[in-house]
């Protein structure tokens, strides 16, 4: 079974950290643009960052840059969303998705986006 599962989401103070986790089963995280999205209430869901390891492509949402990194455990089929410096405006409920590499270098690219696999998320909360 192909399966994303997300954790390390919780309640942070702004100035905070939280180390997000998608944990891939049943394929080979390298093998796919891994992305990581999130959705604020009554917002539109944003791609936040990605990686390929299979060609090199990343991205990473403006916004966050200086702050978010991602990075990929191979032995543990595992890629992370290092998130410091944490602001209200990142609370929001994180996603990872899978789809055929290369990463989509913009914002809005969930809505143009064919996936492999979803996982169901793990919400960010960041209080000022």
């Amino acid at each position: 079974e192909v399966q994303l599962v997300e954790s390390g989401g919780g309640f942070v103070q702004a100035g905070g950290s939280l180390k997000l986790s998608c944990a891939a089963s049943g394929f080979n995280v390298n093998d796919y643009a891994i992305g990581w999205f999130r959705q604020a209430p009554e917002e539109e869901r944003e791609a936040v960052s990605c990686i390929s390891n299979s060609n090199g492509s990343t991205y990473i949402l403006d916004s966050v840059k200086g702050r978010f990194t991602m990075s990929t455990d191979n032995g543990k089929n595992i890629v992370y969303l290092q998130m410091n410096n944490l602001k209200p405006e990142d609370t929001a409920v994180y996603y990872c998705g899978a789809y055929a590499p290369p990463c989509k270098l913009y914002r809005e690219s969930y809505y143009y986006t064919t996936f492999e696999s979803w996982g169901h998320g793990t919400q960010v909360t960041v209080s000022s």
